[in-house]
């Protein structure tokens, strides 16, 4: 009796901790932030559509909570990018880099937007790092979608 209780007792420990080892992995915890973000690619355009488009850039991981979100500040008139798409992602703290791919969506065929991006955590503190203003426009209606376009930069004339 004694000896089924001793099995039955270790059976459950050793499922305890086969059971708990995978969950605890699952959490990313708090990083350190990084002391300066920067992009080191893009922001480009991942795909055009008539309707919606998604842009994508890379930056160094900046750390800090693991919940972060992309942000795209858009609009049709360069000195008024007051429409905002943001997507989440969470931080891989073993990575150097971060990618972020955020879909902006409902937007008009055939017309020209205006964009730059940056990053911030969950809570809404800022990474510190912002793109120059940058464009692209979408596809006429009816016609194929474009993927992997280039946005060109805005310059001033």
């Amino acid at each position: 009796m004694n000896r089924t209780f001793v099995k039955l007792a270790i059976t459950v420990m050793a499922g305890g901790l086969l059971y708990s080892i995978p969950a605890a992995t699952q959490v990313s915890p708090t990083t350190k932030r990084a002391a300066h973000v920067r992009i080191t690619k893009g922001p480009e355009m991942e795909r055009i559509d008539p309707d919606f488009a998604i842009i994508r850039w890379t930056s160094n991981n900046p750390g800090g909570s693991p919940e972060h979100y992309g942000v795209v500040h858009y609009g049709t008139n360069p000195k008024d990018l007051s429409q905002t798409a943001k997507s989440p992602i969470r931080l891989n703290p073993g990575h150097p880099d971060t990618v972020f791919r955020v879909r902006m969506e409902d937007l008009k065929p055939g017309t020209t937007y205006y964009y730059k991006v940056n990053s911030m955590e969950a809570n809404g503190k800022d990474d510190g790092v912002k793109s120059m203003v940058k464009r692209f426009t979408t596809e006429p209606s009816g016609k194929d979608d474009v993927a992997n376009s280039t946005a060109k930069p805005v310059t001033n004339r």
